[in-house]
């Protein structure tokens, strides 16, 4: 059985998606989020399952919700649900990607140099990181893929977009911070640096920001996801946080 934490935050990952998006629909064990402002980006157009869910009915289910949009994305909050709906997924033509959920249970840092930044400072470095991300992409999409943040407002109590900036001012770092202090959940969300200040301290600069502004927010859960097969769940873990479960994430285009 999941411990009380990560069902706390496996909640707080659905109300978020619900909260965020234009609309949702009901599903079996779960639902479907849309949000026509940004088509294109599959976060914002997928289907969440956070119950119970027959596994082998999953892929008509999902078909059904997101038929009308080219691309197909699932994400499953609970690990054992997930991984029995990998095999009828996978047989259906989607790929799998298992995220950890990591909680900070290390020394809290003193505060950071990081500040909150609104969109309009972000919008340049995001868009640069994701022309690298996806090479062949149109504008349009890119776009939507930036301008999407503003609908993460939404999405729980307090919202920060955290950035680190240079000696000139741009931003280096940046990161996003959800607080929920009514459950006692934060959560650190795309922490990214721009290509050319790699490896200077800016990303520890916003983790440390949002660690403490999250403590001083009271919230005791302090969590990030991460790609399980991926080299920044190692950073991660120098940093104090501890794998406490799985999420698994389909997609298909």
């Amino acid at each position: 059985m999941p411990s009380s934490e990560l069902q706390r935050i496996n909640a707080f990952l659905s109300d978020f998606a619900r909260r965020q998006s234009a609309r949702s629909v009901d599903l079996p064990g779960g639902f479907a989020v849309y949000d026509d402002a940004f088509a294109h980006s599959h976060a914002d157009n997928q289907v969440v399952i956070d119950g119970a869910v027959d596994p082998e009915a999953l892929p008509a289910v999902v078909e059904e919700a997101l038929g009308h949009l080219p691309h197909r994305m699932v994400s499953v909050l609970d690990d054992a649900t997930g991984t029995a709906c990998a095999e009828p997924l996978l047989r259906a033509g989607y790929t799998h990607s298992p995220y950890l959920v990591m909680v900070h249970t290390g020394p809290v840092p003193v505060g950071g140099p990081a500040e909150s930044v609104d969109l309009e400072a972000l919008r340049g470095p995001l868009t640069e990181r994701w022309r690298q991300f996806l090479p062949d992409v149109d504008d349009e999409v890119v776009r939507q893929l930036v301008e999407r943040r503003a609908a993460r407002r939404r999405g729980a109590a307090v919202v920060h977009f955290l950035g680190a900036r240079t000696e000139r001012g741009d931003v280096a770092s940046w990161a996003d911070l959800y607080l929920e202090p009514a459950s006692d959940v934060a959560q650190i969300e795309d922490l990214i640096t721009a290509e050319p200040h790699l490896g200077r301290g800016y990303g520890d600069a916003v983790l440390t920001t949002a660690l403490r502004m999250a403590v001083d927010a009271g919230c005791g859960t302090r969590f990030l996801t991460a790609d399980a097969d991926d080299w920044p769940r190692h950073w991660y873990e120098r940093r104090g946080f501890t794998v406490v479960g799985r999420s698994h994430c389909f997609a298909r285009e």
